[in-house]
């Protein structure tokens, strides 16, 4: 099988060639970096402590997967994902009917796709 072809990472002047990635690994830990600092830190986005005791207080209530459960599958929920993303709307993020239990796999998955 053919392997992808190499380019050149993006950051403007450096000629590292890379394979199926956008940067070479110095800057895509720069870039990482300075989109977490602009992202602010989980408390800054209203993960801090009243978030964490409302979390663990679901997931005792609602332990499993919500999506591995509508597979027939039982999978113990180790995240409280948010049905509808928040973006930073605080009436949405404390609505728990917006809330369901996922495993990480699922929650990654999820995330992945930008849901």
């Amino acid at each position: 099988m053919p392997s992808r072809a190499k380019r050149p990472c993006r950051k403007p002047g450096c000629n590292v060639l890379v394979v199926g990635e956008s940067y070479c690994e110095k800057h895509r830990r720069e870039v990482v970096r300075v989109r977490d600092q602009r992202r602010g830190s989980s408390a800054e986005r209203g993960y801090g402590y009243r978030w964490q005791k409302a979390r663990r207080a679901w997931l005792v209530r609602h332990p499993l997967c919500e999506e591995c459960l509508r597979k027939g599958i039982v999978t113990a929920g180790t995240e409280v994902d948010h049905i509808n993303p928040h973006r930073g709307d605080p009436v949405l993020f404390w609505d728990s009917t917006n809330w369901q239990t996922l495993c990480k796999s699922c929650h990654s998955r999820k995330t992945q796709r930008g849901e």
